[in-house]
């Protein structure tokens, strides 16, 4: 099997490409390195460093490669940035996403598996969120996120091009940028690892569904070969608040961490929980890492290294 990654210099992106090395695939990574790192490609995959916006040469490469699949993960996933920069927000997630699509379909690529994002729904109250529930977005980034996932079925309907979506709940571990969608762990360890006080936004309370790194690999994986034209939610469903993921890394780090609190941020989700019991049933998955034990893990290799 060839498999492309885009985003495989990032963080979900290289863990992804070492689990396809390790299963024989041939992989090849397709990043720009805005926010990926060179020495996160792993060494026996195929690095090409290219910006998606770049839709010609995105369908020459391809062309050239002749992918079996196409994992896409490269994307603009600062909220902030998204909402002071729109256009660009709109240009690696809109223009990129069909760059990716256009290319994949002219080279004849069996199947795309698509990276969305919990955002999309905004600040529903529902105490778990499913998939038929409507979205709602509160920034440009999760806009952007959920009109991709549209242009992808339409583009599945036109030209039979098959798809799995992936709406992916707060991902957390290793290698995550300290900035960007879901980020508060890599936050909260770069600050320890430099004797900070945790940022707070608000009052702690906001609640997330954080998702260990490798289970949402296995989840891209299982993807392969099964959930054929579904939107599914790869998370936990469990929530758990801000307040309670300070005082987890306290105990790991073995005293209390200094917080200090700051105004809500706009753009900011309140609660977040996805229900992942269709992609349990699509996908023959499940998540396999409770969260004091991804917490120890990237604690280990983020501030311990």
């Amino acid at each position: 099997m060839k498999a492309i990654v885009t985003g495989g210099a990032g963080f979900i992106g290289s863990h992804l490409a070492e689990a396809l090395l390790s299963r024989g695939a041939d992989t090849h990574i397709i990043d720009n390195l805005s926010t990926g790192y060179s020495r996160y490609v792993p060494a026996d995959a195929a690095f090409h460093e290219l910006d998606i916006r770049s839709g010609e040469a995105l369908r020459k490469l391809l062309a050239d490669l002749r992918p079996d699949i196409v994992f896409h993960l490269a994307a603009q996933a600062d909220v902030q940035r998204s909402i002071k920069e729109p256009s660009y927000d709109a240009a690696v997630n809109l223009l990129g996403t069909a760059n990716v699509l256009e290319a994949a379909r002219d080279a004849g690529a069996g199947k795309i598996v698509f990276a969305s994002t919990s955002g999309v729904y905004g600040n529903l109250e529902r105490e778990r969120l499913s998939e038929d529930d409507p979205v709602a977005p509160i920034s440009f980034y999760a806009l952007s996120k959920a009109a991709a996932e549209a242009h992808i079925r339409l583009f599945h309907e036109l030209y039979g091009l098959s798809y799995t979506i992936l709406r992916y709940a707060n991902v957390y571990g290793p290698r995550q940028t300290p900035k960007g969608e879901g980020g508060v762990v890599a936050l909260f360890m770069d600050r320890i690892r430099s004797g900070r006080p945790l940022r707070v936004f608000g009052d702690g309370e906001q609640t997330r569904d954080f998702i260990y790194v490798q289970d949402v690999v296995k989840a891209n994986l299982a993807a392969i070969d099964s959930g054929d034209q579904a939107l599914l939610h790869v998370s936990t469903s469990a929530s758990t608040s801000v307040n309670a993921l300070t005082a987890a890394l306290g105990a790991i780090h073995g005293a209390p961490l200094a917080v200090e609190h700051l105004p809500a941020r706009a753009g900011d989700i309140r609660h977040s929980c996805l229900d992942n019991a269709r992609a349990r049933l699509q996908l023959i998955w499940q998540p396999a890492t409770p969260i004091d034990e991804g917490l120890r893990q990237t604690y280990a290799q983020e501030v311990l290294r």
